[in-house]
């Protein structure tokens, strides 16, 4: 591995290396499989004589690799890790972590609303894909379900999700040798997602938050909460009244504005809504047939055109914007052997 480069927010984010990011910070892009995401960033920051990571990657031999090569460049390695704070629970983030204690003991720390969704992974009779399959089925896909079942592998390793070291209460603060870190708790992503503030360095460590070229998926998780698109936007508006900092996310490259990223991404939650609404006044009844009627990514996908597990989340996410039209009066919610039903209305559930 090279020595350390110089970021470049215009280049290919995804590309190998060790990217300094602010002073002793450090963003090293991990490789995904079977993700369009292509890669995930592990910060690692100096904090002493050590390190201490923000997310960890997934737990693949590929990973390990190119993270162990990207630490050589800062002159460590792995025993230099005393800890890795973890923004949730997604595979991508939490299980290489997990995997590198086993051998090297470091320690390794997450968000306390996160213990459900990590109890749900430890249960012998868990499905990898439980959750999604009950989000599917409420939306009116259970073919779409089927298909992942069928299609896409389970790679399920009970050890890859044992519990963390401490668990980490936000709103507050995570004591280092190089100083005092904010942490603020943002769910909807997942339910106990959190975020990390080094006043110092003026950046935050937003996870999946705040990305700053896609939209993050709401509420993908074993136990996903009742309303996550409405718990996601008022984490966007808590964040909104932080001061502002660099944005150093899990997928994508740096941004210098936290605060204008996350206003692009109220906007485009408020067309969303009003867009959702018009596919049900359109005659979608499901969130399956709403979303059929929308278009995905900033290249404006139709529906079929989008892999299958894109597929899938733009039902758990068009649900996710229905079902807040529904809370707030503006559809009629009803559910029929468990799927979703909406039409304009007010709101009412059975």
């Amino acid at each position: 591995m090279s020595a350390v480069q110089p970021d470049d927010p215009a280049g290919d984010w995804t590309a190998p290396g060790t990217y300094e990011v602010a002073p002793g910070v450090y963003r090293i892009p991990l490789p995904l499989p079977q993700d369009g995401l292509r890669a995930v960033n592990v910060y690692a920051v100096r904090d002493g004589d050590g390190l201490v990571l923000v997310d960890s990657g997934w737990a693949i031999v590929e990973a390990r690799d190119l993270l162990e090569r990207s630490l050589k460049a800062l002159d460590c390695s792995f025993a230099d890790v005393r800890r890795f704070l973890v923004t949730h629970v997604h595979r991508d983030h939490y299980t290489l972590a997990v995997t590198l204690r086993r051998e090297f003991g470091m320690r390794v720390s997450l968000g306390r609303d996160e213990s459900a969704t990590l109890a749900a992974a430890q249960d012998p009779e868990y499905e990898p894909w439980g959750g999604l399959l009950i989000q599917l089925h409420r939306g009116g896909a259970d073919a779409l379900g089927r298909e992942m079942l069928a299609t896409v592998p389970s790679q399920h390793d009970v050890r890859d999700w044992d519990g963390p070291d401490d668990w980490l209460d936000a709103p507050g603060t995570v004591e280092l040798d190089g100083g005092t870190w904010e942490m603020h708790p943002t769910p909807g992503h997942t339910r106990g997602h959190v975020v990390f503030v080094d006043p110092a360095r003026d950046v935050m460590f937003a996870g999946d938050h705040v990305l700053p070229r896609i939209t993050p998926s709401i509420g993908f998780e074993q136990a996903p909460a009742a309303l996550p698109l409405g718990d996601y936007l008022r984490s966007l508006r808590l964040v909104r009244e932080l001061p502002d900092r660099r944005l150093l996310a899990a997928h994508g490259p740096a941004g210098p504005s936290v605060h204008a990223r996350v206003d692009e991404l109220v906007e485009h939650h408020d067309t969303r809504l009003s867009q959702a609404r018009a596919a049900i006044e359109a005659g979608a009844s499901t969130a399956a047939e709403a979303a059929r009627l929308l278009r995905w990514t900033r290249r404006e996908h139709r529906f079929d055109d989008l892999d299958l597990f894109g597929r899938c989340l733009a039902v758990t996410e068009t649900m996710a914007h229905l079902d807040v039209l529904a809370a707030g009066g503006t559809l009629r919610r009803t559910d029929e052997d468990g799927v979703h039903h909406y039409v304009t209305g007010q709101s009412s559930r059975t």
